[in-house]
């Protein structure tokens, strides 16, 4: 099995936006394949940057390469145990100490090379791996500067026990998780020394416990993690950092309630001390919001302040169905999310704990029968632009309305109408959507964005794309905003640009 993933951009001259990409073309292409043979499995991914498209910060690494292996592996899968050699991507609990993975949208690739090993046996498994961590197109931390070859190891242990089966406990899901993980940077004496000076050993040990429980329509999580002395993110001197996280999910029938809270000191964890960029980053610290479809609810996207953090998520979901028919339902969503600094001393103005995000948000979605399907949504969002360093926070009340209706099981059209009030920062926006389908091969689409509380710029963007079996193309061409893209809570920051885009997705 594979696929082939193609993103490729033509940029143009836009004198509105005021600045442009530095080339007239990039485009960024991923080749995988997978093998597979009983117990055997191997697997690799080719990349092409042809350069790197504008934003990604793969693109500005030193002795960065145009094309290059950029993952392989070879695993051997028994009854009771696996090992592997190669890329190694995985995760320990929920991520708050170690996480390996690849988020192309993002430019993100931590993957650690190197071997891994784990059991399974009854009521216990049990995995360990050690390798170097890829950050971006390269090992982390591989060239301090343009003479020294050097880099950063990172080692890891997780063991997890089934109490219930232990006991033998039938129906009942409960889980005690430990995790333990060691970055051990390579350094030349002088700089060991340096280190050592200022309290820092080149070798950094974190620690994580967790406990799960489920039951029926109940699940429970949680997660204490510990963290040595390491170099901050921002804070001018070296401090220990700690995480908890408790999770709550509730579900029954058609109603579910799922809440989460996570307080966060000091938790960012770099690749490399000499890695730049935001993917230099060896755990997963996603924000605590709501994930949202629509541009304007996503215009100022929310990213964590790993310093000093406490955050918090409820989120409603309930489903009435019609007793005459399938077609007819209403679902009903509710969501309040909320972050805070830990710390008084994080506000440079007050010395008070203040608010990072917060935002609440309300949907209806409503099927009216075989053809008409609607969907109303508030969201009103305040967010700190100092990330809670100083006081003041902008507010914005967002409104939409999305309807889909369809001629026929061949022929729908979408029309989605945005509107974001606010009295700060770049104050109103409105935007629009028409996509018309003609299934199961061709959609086409147009949407504009427009500031005319400040800027008075259209962002506008207009294409088709075709599918046929497991092959998907997209062709397009718009006008981008500069800001955050975030992808699974995580985010990065892309420059403004005007384009054509060109998508393909082949799987095979």
């Amino acid at each position: 099995s594979g696929s082939l993933e193609s993103n490729s951009i033509y940029y143009v001259e836009d004198k509105v936006l005021g600045e442009n990409a530095p080339m007239n073309f990039a485009s960024n292409n991923y080749l995988k394949a997978d093998y597979g043979y009983g117990r055997f499995s191997a697997g690799m991914q080719l990349e092409g940057y042809f350069p790197a498209l504008y934003g990604y910060e793969l693109g500005t690494m030193p002795g960065f390469r145009r094309f290059l292996l950029g993952s392989k592996y070879l695993r051997w899968t028994d009854k009771n145990y696996s090992v592997q050699l190669g890329n190694i991507y995985d995760q320990f609990s929920n991520g708050l100490i170690f996480r390996s993975y690849e988020d192309r949208q993002l430019g993100f690739n931590n993957s650690i090379e190197g071997a891994m090993a784990a059991y399974r046996f009854r009521w216990l498994s049990f995995k360990a791996f050690s390798g170097f961590p890829r950050l971006y197109t390269r090992p982390a931390g591989s060239y301090v500067n343009e003479q020294r070859h050097l880099g950063s190891l990172v080692s890891g242990a997780n063991l997890s026990l089934s109490l219930a089966d232990m006991v033998g406990l039938e129906g009942i899901g409960l889980y005690l998780e430990g995790s333990y993980i060691n970055r051990y940077e390579k350094l030349d004496k002088d700089e060991a020394l340096a280190l050592r000076f200022e309290g820092l050993n080149p070798s950094l040990n974190m620690y994580s416990t967790a406990l799960n429980f489920n039951w029926k329509g109940l699940s429970l999580r949680s997660e204490y993690a510990l963290k040595g002395r390491d170099l901050p993110n921002s804070f001018a001197e070296a401090t220990k950092g700690r995480a908890f996280l408790a999770e709550a999910v509730y579900s029954h029938k058609s109603f579910s309630l799922a809440s989460s809270f996570r307080s966060l000191r000091q938790m960012g964890t770099m690749l490399s001390l000499y890695g730049e960029g935001t993917g230099n980053t060896l755990n997963y610290l996603p924000s605590l919001t709501r994930q949202y479809h629509y541009s304007l609810a996503n215009l100022n996207p929310y990213q964590v302040v790993s310093d000093g953090e406490l955050a918090g998520q409820i989120d409603l979901y309930w489903k009435l169905k019609s007793g005459h028919s399938r077609r007819r339902y209403w679902v009903f969503h509710a969501n309040y999310s909320t972050a805070y600094t830990l710390e008084a001393s994080q506000n440079q103005e007050a010395r008070k704990h203040a608010l990072l995000r917060s935002d609440f948000s309300a949907d209806v979605e409503r099927s009216w029968g075989k053809s008409l399907k609607t969907i109303l949504l508030y969201s009103r969002q305040q967010w700190s632009e100092s990330h809670g360093y100083y006081d003041g926070t902008n507010t914005s009340h967002i409104f939409v309305s999305d309807i889909e209706y369809k001629f026929s099981s061949n022929y729908s059209l979408r029309g989605v109408a945005q509107y974001l009030l606010s009295k700060d920062y770049e104050k109103d926006w409105v935007a629009g959507l028409l996509e018309f389908s003609i299934a199961p091969h061709w959609s086409l689409f147009a949407s504009d964005m427009y500031n005319h509380g400040t800027s008075k710029v259209h962002y506008y963007n207009g294409g088709v794309s075709w599918a046929w079996k497991t092959v998907r193309a997209q062709i397009s061409y718009g006008r981008n905003r500069a800001g955050l893209i975030c992808s699974g809570g995580v985010c990065r920051y892309s420059p403004a640009f005007t384009g054509g885009n060109f998508l393909l997705n082949i799987t095979f």
